[in-house]
């Protein structure tokens, strides 16, 4: 649309009109006040904390000392290896719950809810501790008879720790690989029913593929989280990370060089984990975006 034709002016344009009618303002860019003040804030904290550490009583020389010593790597392997171990655990534990929760079979469903419901709803360290305590309710292990053992040697700091972790991490794992399976369309169990494929072949080949996407990141999230939950077993004595520096500490009354020492090595599995991460979430998430495209 023009304007000026019809009084025998040339036509001029609505845009070049509003063009000049705002041309002789001047341009203010916004300030981002909040932006400042809160910038402004975490920088003097920072600042705050530094000094802090500088000026404290820390002799950043023993912390050197120990940031590679044999106890302190012991313990770090430690870490990693109850880590997966337990996490392995958890992962099978929640995937069997999961379909159980699933399940018609209303005996399968009560039992995974009731498995739910126990391990969600007691602390953790108090799992460990009966774990480690197991002896006391049941002193022998085994088939009377054939072969028994003692509980006390069977249940070491290593054995107690992976099963209160690990089957603690079940109880949660389940939840996340119900929401996973349930966010893959019912349509996709109905064709794989419709071609005469068993419910166990198709939640392998079908169902659990297309879910992965769902329950890797929660899952990933959850590795990152156990890391961190080993450092619990050092009440049972398991020999990670924690435990590790304790006992250095106890010997040299450097508790808080060795407490950092134990939280650079925590903060060293923690990052290379959250990229092992990244990576595996960009493998399952490959073609939704063009899949969200095409609707």
């Amino acid at each position: 649309m023009t304007l000026g034709a019809e009084y025998g002016r040339p036509p001029q344009k609505r845009e070049e009109i509003d063009l000049a009618r705002i041309s002789h303002y001047v341009h203010v860019p916004r300030r981002y006040w909040g932006r400042y003040l809160s910038a402004t804030l975490i920088a003097c904290f920072l600042i705050f904390l530094a000094v802090s550490f500088a000026r404290g009583q820390i002799d950043w020389k023993v912390v050197a000392q120990f940031v590679m010593a044999k106890t302190i790597l012991i313990g770090l392997g430690n870490t990693i290896l109850m880590s997966v171990l337990a996490m392995a655990l958890g992962v099978a534990l929640g995937i069997v719950t999961a379909v159980m929760r699933l399940s018609t079979n209303p005996v399968l469903n009560s039992v995974a809810r009731g498995y739910v419901w126990l391990f969600r709803g007691s602390p953790i360290i108090l799992q460990l501790l009966l774990w480690f305590n197991l002896a006391l309710i049941f002193p022998t292990l085994g088939i009377p008879g054939l072969f028994e053992y003692k509980t006390v040697d069977v249940m070491t700091p290593f054995l107690a720790a992976l099963l209160g972790l690990g089957i603690n991490q079940g109880a949660y794992t389940s939840e996340v690989v119900r929401a996973g399976l349930l966010s893959v369309d019912v349509g996709q169990y109905e064709a794989a029913k419709a071609v005469g494929m068993p419910r166990g072949l198709a939640l392998r080949r079908i169902i659990l593929p297309q879910a992965m996407r769902v329950i890797v990141p929660p899952i990933g999230n959850e590795f990152v989280g156990m890391i961190k939950l080993t450092s619990l077993a050092s009440v049972i004595q398991f020999a990670e990370i924690l435990h590790s520096a304790q006992s250095i500490y106890y010997a040299n009354a450097r508790v808080i060089e060795l407490l950092i020492v134990a939280a650079i090595w925590y903060l060293v599995a923690v990052t290379v984990l959250s990229f092992l991460q990244a990576r595996v979430e960009r493998h399952y998430s490959k073609g939704a975006g063009r899949a969200a495209a095409r609707q």
